[in-house]
């Protein structure tokens, strides 16, 4: 079997890179944006069109799978890929960030979380081996370990607890997935990943980044950006994070979906990312251009026979006008939704590839300079 990352190259200037993962459901290109599908379907989105278009690595999370469609039922099915009839490579968040984002609905401990749904306030506990044994029932390609996401303005004491609890729990994950052979007759399917943490203190950074990357784990994942700081602030600790965490390994941030911000991070040698942003902005009207964010509901668009990007390969571009496009928007129509979401993923596709072009050609810097002073020249709106 091929190993599991591949780093293929790294462009000359900076540390942006491309590479292969090796994954149970076909290999992925990097550097990657994957599409989100939380509760086992990218919204608005046919499995095959989303394969279609050329992805092979969706999100999953896994505390909306517990909670519905339930464990008992994903078992029945053998996982996730089989139930909701997917078969390229599926992701699963922890579900850490989320119940870090109902903090009125749980409480942490030494062992674990304890939460109440935020659907009908039954009480649940999350431990770090729970979280494993339930992405092995979902049969996920890639796991995250269950975190303690540190958000900004926290101080100094709040934040080494949550990182040391990070850390504990990182190790009993580990534990977790090389006893599952034993303890159930299968070991773990896919890879689990760690998580590093520290808030926004760069010793505190640097010293989680030092101390995941030692970890037994075959990727790494850099949490606690993209929740709510200054992009000053995003820049700063990613930069900082991503100089520290090995470069031997895959690396993913969680939660960036800006053109901006995804750039920043392969400028950092950032492989993986994925964000809710390309399908829900899509189901309020708002697309990617090279020039922009066009907003479909403007009035503007009314007698536009043109397509939304010309070159798009999309449905929506290579079969419909943009007047048409408004028209769905203003008369809700659900086609509309569909057609932008299928777009705004077709966009980011191919905007990796892109990516991946410049980076095999030394030139990633210089693209990414052309690239967002075209898309910002207008403050970031298409107002053609």
């Amino acid at each position: 079997m091929k190993d599991f990352f591949l780093q293929k190259h790294k462009d000359a200037h900076c540390r942006a890179r491309t590479g292969e993962l090796h994954l149970s459901h076909g290999t992925v290109q990097t550097p990657s944006f994957m599409p989100v599908g939380t509760n086992g379907t990218v919204k608005g989105m046919y499995h095959s069109t989303v394969k279609d278009i050329g992805y092979n690595l969706i999100l999953g999370n896994t505390y909306h799978l517990y909670l519905r469609p339930g464990c008992e039922v994903l078992q029945l099915f053998d996982g996730l890929h089989k139930f909701s009839n997917w078969d390229g490579n599926i992701l699963t968040d922890s579900g850490g960030f989320q119940i870090f984002s109902w903090s009125k609905l749980r409480k942490i401990y030494d062992e674990g979380i304890k939460f109440q749904s935020h659907i009908d306030g039954s009480r649940h506990e999350f431990t770090p081996e729970k979280v494993v044994d339930i992405q092995q029932v979902i049969g996920s390609d890639i796991a995250m370990v269950l975190d303690i996401c540190s958000p900004p303005g926290i101080d100094r004491r709040k934040t080494i607890k949550a990182m040391d609890i990070t850390h504990a729990w990182a190790e009993r994950s580990i534990a977790r997935r090389d006893s599952l052979e034993e303890l159930t007759g299968r070991a773990f399917r896919g890879k689990l990943f760690g998580i590093v943490q520290g808030g926004f203190y760069e010793d505190l950074r640097i010293q989680s980044a030092r101390t995941i990357s030692a970890m037994d784990f075959p990727g790494i994942a850099i949490g606690g950006l993209s929740v709510g700081e200054s992009k000053e602030d995003f820049i700063k600790y990613l930069a900082i994070t991503a100089e520290e965490v090995t470069y031997a390994k895959p690396r993913y941030v969680m939660g960036i979906g800006t053109v901006d911000y995804i750039l920043e991070a392969v400028s950092n040698g950032i492989d993986l990312f994925d964000c809710v942003l390309a399908t829900r902005e899509a189901r309020h009207g708002t697309v990617f251009t090279d020039d922009g964010m066009l907003n479909l509901k403007r009035a503007s668009n009314r007698l536009n026979d043109g397509p939304i990007d010309e070159g798009c390969t999309c449905t929506a571009c290579s079969k419909y006008s943009r007047a048409y496009m408004h028209h769905l928007f203003k008369c809700n129509e659900m086609l509309g939704g569909m057609l932008a979401s299928e777009h705004n993923l077709t966009y980011l596709y191919n905007l990796m590839l892109r990516v991946r072009k410049a980076i095999e050609e030394d030139r990633f810097l210089s693209f990414k300079e052309d690239y967002l002073a075209r898309f910002y020249a207008d403050g970031g709106l298409n107002r053609k």
